[in-house]
């Protein structure tokens, strides 16, 4: 029987670039999305371009029955999800304007409020219905998503910051409560992804690789080949734990370009002078 991976919000994005490369080591793969149509679009290309068996559900937030249903599912189908990887967030920011965030004088309570909800009750809720079947196999793997952002605030996105903080605890505290039973719980933290959304936003993106100390930002490979390392065996002694993969992004007190900005700014106050 093939190995399986269970992968929220992989119809496109990160997410798909997680289950290609999954896909391509010969797993199975099981995803979700918002929309049941994009995610029986993703699940049949990813069969029909790499001969696995996968399969795509809608899956939703606030609904603890849709979870249990879905694995109740994968269940019929004999299959056992080894790795779990917790892709899908609430970014916490309107899509017409994601350079905007959520205001803190204005952001809607309930809006702050869906970011936690979606961030870290749904993961909760996904976890623990792939940790029963997990506990009677005696192994598994929980992959979350995080943030280079947990450690480095960004304006205007308190939630999601402190959301993403939240998984990094969230994490450590099933890696010890779940590690009795061979389950492993890690956190991969990425900086920016060159996603579609990313490329649309234009003059507005706030990082790009000049702000990095690598000169670049990640991929969705570099995310997955994060990913494989601790869905896998070969992280198999490393649990309650976390990745940064952020082109070196957080390691730094602040961005080499900083000082050619300061440089021009200073050179173009003595110019105004003469």
């Amino acid at each position: 029987m093939n190995k399986a991976v269970f992968i929220t919000g992989a119809q496109s994005g990160t997410g798909y670039g997680i289950a290609e490369y999954f896909a391509k080591q010969g797993w199975d793969v099981f995803l979700t999305s918002l929309w049941a149509e994009e995610a029986e679009r993703a699940a049949k290309e990813l069969s029909e371009t790499y001969g696995i068996f996968s399969k795509g559900y809608e899956c939703h937030i606030r609904d603890e029955q849709q979870i249990i249903d879905i694995f109740n599912d994968i269940d019929s189908t004999g299959r056992f999800v080894e790795t779990l990887v917790l892709n899908a967030a609430n970014m916490g920011f309107r899509p017409e304007d994601p350079a905007a965030g959520q205001d803190f004088w204005t952001v809607p309570v309930e809006e702050f409020r869906e970011v936690y909800e979606t961030n870290l009750v749904w993961n909760f809720t996904i976890v623990r219905q792939a940790a029963l079947r997990m506990r009677e196999k005696g192994k598994g793997s929980v992959v979350f998503i995080g943030s280079n952002t947990s450690y480095r605030a960004i304006p205007n996105r308190a939630a999601y910051s402190s959301s993403k903080g939240g998984i990094n605890a969230l994490a450590k505290a099933l890696a010890v409560d779940l590690g009795p039973f061979g389950i492993r719980c890690n956190v991969v933290l990425p900086g920016t992804i060159k996603t579609e959304r990313w490329v649309q936003m234009g003059s507005k993106q706030i990082v790009n690789g000049q702000l990095t100390p690598i000169g670049d930002i990640s991929d969705f490979e570099d995310i997955a080949s994060a990913i494989w390392f601790f869905g896998t065996d070969l992280s198999k002694n490393v649990t309650g734990t976390e990745l940064i993969v952020d082109g070196g992004m957080t390691c730094q007190l602040y961005p080499k370009v900083l000082n050619e900005y300061k440089r021009k700014a200073i050179a173009e106050a003595e110019a105004r002078k003469e």
